[in-house]
């Protein structure tokens, strides 16, 4: 095997405050902040010469990171925030939640909108996809009845 895990998803933000905010509202865990401007980041990423702040925030298991930037140099190159799901490219990321409902409602406060509406997939899951600050897509999924490990539920189970 070559891969050991997934470190992390990076999501370029204009408002890194705002975002930080809404995840941490996710309930994820705030870990940093800091501002990136030495070269080796240029020579990494293919941006000499880049100016960015990055937060990096974990979930509760500790499994998953989320990193936000905002770049102040270079200006940035393009805009995907509120491209539909099916356009090329990263769209999202999906998060377990406890209660759907209760997230929903708490995430509203800060302006995330349900993209379409709430489904039941299966009697297993309670799915939506949301658009948080600036347009981020999300998906939420609430599980029905109790897991004992992470199956795959689109696996056959028979």
């Amino acid at each position: 095997m070559t891969v050991k895990r997934m470190d992390n998803v990076g999501i370029v933000v204009a408002d890194l405050d705002a975002a930080v905010e809404f995840f941490l509202e996710l309930g994820l865990v705030l870990e940093g902040r800091m501002n990136i401007d030495d070269e080796w980041a240029g020579r990494v990423t293919g941006l000499r010469g880049q100016r960015v702040e990055i937060a990096m925030l974990r979930t509760p298991d500790g499994h998953g990171r989320i990193e936000l930037a905002r770049f102040d140099a270079p200006a940035v190159a393009s805009d995907h925030r509120t491209a539909p799901v099916n356009a090329l490219g990263y769209q999202r990321v999906m998060f377990a939640v406890d209660n759907l409902d209760d997230t929903l409602t708490r995430l509203g406060l800060l302006g995330a909108t349900v993209v379409d509406e709430v489904v039941n997939y299966q009697n297993s899951y309670r799915l939506c996809y949301i658009r948080g600050p600036e347009g981020i897509l999300l998906g939420l999924a609430q599980q029905l009845g109790q897991q004992t490990d992470r199956e795959n539920p689109l696996a056959d189970s028979g």
